[in-house]
């Protein structure tokens, strides 16, 4: 079967499905549907000419002999239900398990979170910074349990810093959705060659400095919508 009748897209409604690969049973593919959106992925691998890691499996399957198998894992739902359950079961597989090239609906504000990360989203506490201290958004890099070494390397480097203000500031925090992921002291700073940005070299903050601002809010400081990824507290 290739395609739901007239009666059965009207009764389902939305509905989240999976796309195995029979050679494996493993599932490699979760999305959200309404009608014959289930079918299309095979139907649009077999014709179309773009390259990328889920069509590719589906031509493989398709050459061996075998055929993508489609399940539906829940129907008869309104879209943000479909979107909820898509979104949770793609958090639960994880994207390295998948063909998917994105995350859910709504990943950040209700998906997968660790005890710390739930704690920081509902437990933060908005503070005031009495250190002359410059904050750094580094949404576009960070990434989920990233190592220390690789959130030092995207939050020193490299920056619009302005001269009278990089003379003063003595911290830098890295910020990820207006939380503070760590703090650091500043030891210098050096013109990246031809960039008119600056990096700086430093290290983790004192204890005394870093408890009191690890993990907390930055609603003071980080308004939302703000494309700026650079604050001072000065």
């Amino acid at each position: 079967m290739n395609e739901f009748s007239n009666t059965v897209c009207e009764k389902i409604r939305y509905y989240v499905y999976i796309l195995k690969d029979p050679r494996t049973s493993n599932t490699f593919y979760i999305g959200k549907g309404l009608g014959n959106r289930v079918f299309q992925h095979v139907a649009g691998a077999l014709v179309s000419p773009q390259i990328n890691d889920k069509l590719n499996l589906i031509r493989d399957i398709h050459d061996s002999g075998n055929k993508v198998e489609h399940y539906i894992l829940r129907h008869d739902l309104t879209e943000t239900q479909a979107l909820e359950i898509e979104s949770a079961c793609i958090d639960l597989l994880g994207l390295e398990n998948l063909t998917n090239t994105v995350k859910g609906h709504n990943t950040w504000e209700r998906g997968l979170k660790s005890i710390a990360e739930i704690n920081q989203l509902y437990d933060a506490k908005i503070i005031t910074i009495s250190e002359p201290t410059i904050i750094i958004t580094v949404n576009r890099y960070f990434e989920r349990f990233m190592s220390p070494e690789r959130l030092y390397k995207i939050t020193r480097s490299a920056w619009k810093v302005a001269n009278h203000r990089r003379s003063k500031v003595k911290y830098a925090i890295a910020s990820y959705r207006g939380i503070v992921r760590e703090i650091y002291k500043i030891e210098s700073w050096n013109l990246k060659a031809d960039e008119n940005r600056w990096e700086f070299t430093g290290s983790i903050a004192e204890s005394e400095i870093r408890d009191k601002y690890i993990n907390q809010s930055l609603d003071n400081y980080i308004k939302k919508g703000s494309q700026n990824p650079i604050k001072y507290t000065f």
